[in-house]
């Protein structure tokens, strides 16, 4: 306890020298890590000769791998599927969106690297709130320094009541000569192994209000290391906007590793501390900071006076326990995986359904084969097979007639009419039109980064859509060289083949009475030929009729086999793009599920 108590009385000044005439204990260096025995009142010394070490025991990127547990099986789920997030978003999403989750894996990676049987805690609060009279009450030795003069605490102040904090405190940025010991029997010492307040690590700060601007840097650095926070408050600023706003209400979501005890109630007549405490508590609740209250998990609350001692007892008891199920940092990690989640929620998540819809393929697809003209191509072929119907089944009479009138003009069936070019515009533009419904129809109700890739991804894939819907309406268009048959065609050709002999039967039978060669009879050759002559025109007829349903299939078979080209030229080069984005869409937001817990 000597030790301890002529190393508190010679601290330093906040400009970070020595007061004059102190003295270093026999051993130690300048820097305070000198070979001194377990109550030099410094953390930071070198190794003795009896063999006491101070050393991190867990090594790795992730402590105590092999004794995971549920809880911390799903801490490190949440963290892998963080960084997986991270990982497949990066191409996607604006790095500023994505720095604060960045940092919540650095940290966490840097803290689980550390002692996970030490819980480090931050006593916070504004000027005059007496958090180093608290801190100094709950080491039973003055350690930090207090009074009137303001700011009081210059630079942080760690006490640790167990062996084996080097690292953490390294990693706070505090130097060994401001790293301390509790008084022996405040829960340290080399046999402690139940003694109170094992493994904890407490951090004195400078004044979160302070005017000098780098102790409140030095605060809001360090109360992103810490696991928890002490917020000391007074009757008089418990309700300060300052606190409330810049850090109570940010960190709702810490409320499992913040304490908020009213101090000086020695100061409040009567009842009236429980009525500050009542009010304290409702400013909490406004802040969305849940209360630990009839067993569940939130801040605890407490008041007390650490001038008289009243209720720190209690206060002890409630560090005690927290440190002791060392789950502090596991639930700190959480607790700043949640945040980011939150702040990273509108760009994964918009509460809307999304994707590509069946409807919206289908719609896709009616528009490229309006564009490339499915329809009228398949009418075209059923005029096709119908006039070669007519030629194969029609009259010997009517085909001689029309192969004379081609040959009177044949210009009229070997001219191929070019397209104009105000049509090939105008399907460009219905291709363009199309790719840019199914973008929007796509996008619709993701998140804004995902909205304009799936949008990007549509318009890249629709680059040369219009050039090769051109060539596919060529070659898909384009007639088999031999149209397709019913099976009633030879019948019908051999009726009107008949026909045509019944005619020139009669017509040759009528001639041969009419020079004299057969006897006169004209009723058979008249006969003949008007079956002939009737019966033609019927089959003719009758063969139009019968072939309409055929004509018709054929038809709708060309314009599909056009349409299912010009679909699966849009779903190779547009669609297949937009389902890649939105599979990885998909992907993205599994994870960010996964990181939500």
């Amino acid at each position: 306890m000597t030790a301890v108590t002529d190393h508190t009385e010679h601290a330093e000044h906040a400009d970070g020298t020595e007061p004059a005439g102190r003295v270093d204990p026999p051993g130690d260096d300048a820097d305070g890590s000198g070979g001194g025995a377990w109550d030099d009142g410094l953390i930071a010394r070198r190794v003795a000769d009896s063999g006491v070490f101070d050393v991190e025991d867990v090594p790795g990127p992730y402590a105590h791998a092999d004794e995971l547990h549920g809880a911390d099986a799903e801490l490190v789920a949440r963290l892998d599927a963080l960084r997986e997030l991270v990982g497949l978003s990066r191409a996607r999403v604006d790095g500023a969106a994505l720095a604060e989750a960045g940092h919540v894996l650095d940290q966490a990676a840097a803290r689980r690297r550390l002692s996970h049987r030490h819980t480090v805690v931050a006593i916070a609060g504004a000027t005059g709130s007496g958090k180093s009279t608290l801190f100094n009450a709950l080491a039973g030795v003055p350690l930090s320094e207090t009074g009137l003069r303001r700011p009081t605490t210059s630079a942080p102040i760690a006490c640790s009541w167990t062996d084996g904090a080097a690292g953490l405190l390294d990693r706070l940025g505090i130097p060994g000569r401001l790293r301390r010991r509790p008084l022996q029997g405040q829960g340290q010492g080399p046999q402690g192994v139940d003694a109170p307040l094992k493994g904890l690590v407490l951090v004195d700060l400078p004044d979160h209000d302070s005017a000098a601007v780098a102790h409140r840097e030095q605060v809001d650095r360090i109360l992103e290391l810490v696991d928890a926070v002490i917020w000391v408050v007074d009757p008089e600023k418990y309700a300060d906007a300052m606190l409330h706003e810049r850090y109570l209400r940010p960190l709702a979501g810490h409320a499992e590793v913040t304490f908020v005890v009213l101090n000086q109630v020695d100061r409040l007549p009567g009842e009236a501390a429980d009525l500050v405490l009542d009010d304290l508590r409702r400013l909490l609740d406004e802040d969305g900071i849940a209360l630990g209250e009839h067993g569940e998990p939130g801040a605890t609350v407490l008041s007390l006076s650490a001038l008289t001692g009243d209720g720190v007892d209690e206060l002890r008891e409630s560090l005690d326990q927290f440190t002791r199920e060392q789950g502090a940092a596991a639930r700190r990690i959480e607790a700043d995986i949640d945040a980011a989640a939150l702040r990273l929620r509108p760009v994964y998540a918009t509460g809307r359904k999304s994707g590509l819809s069946e409807d919206a393929r289908e719609e896709f697809t009616d528009r490229l084969a309006d564009a490339v003209g499915a329809e009228a191509a398949g009418q075209a072929a059923e005029r096709a097979w119908r006039r070669n119907a007519n030629k194969a089944c029609g009259t010997p009479w009517l085909r001689l007639w029309h192969w004379c009138e081609g040959r009177r003009t044949p210009s009229a069936t070997l001219t191929v009419r070019p397209v104009p070019s105000d049509e090939e515009a105008t399907a460009r533009q219905r291709v363009e039109h199309a790719v840019r419904i199914v973008g929007e129809r796509a996008s619709a109700g993701l998140p804004g980064p995902w909205g304009q890739a799936v949008r990007e991804a549509a318009t890249r894939g629709a680059e040369g859509l219009p050039e090769a819907l051109d060539d596919l309406a060529v070659s898909a268009g384009s007639p088999p060289p031999r149209l397709p048959r019913p099976g009633w065609w030879p019948v019908a050709v051999l009726a009107q083949i008949s026909m045509t002999i019944v005619q020139v039967i009669g017509g040759l039978w009528l001639l041969g009475q009419i020079i004299g060669v057969f006897d006169p009879n004209l009723g058979v050759p008249v006969l003949l030929m008007l079956c002939g002559i009737v019966g033609g025109p019927c089959v003719e007829w009758s063969c139009r009729m019968a072939a309409r349903g055929p004509a018709r299939r054929y038809g709708l078979d060309a314009e599909r086999r056009l349409r299912e080209a010009a679909a699966g030229c849009g779903r190779a080069r547009v669609l297949d793009s937009v389902a890649a984005e939105l599979l990885r869409y998909r992907e993205v937001r599994e994870q960010y599920v996964k990181v939500t817990g």
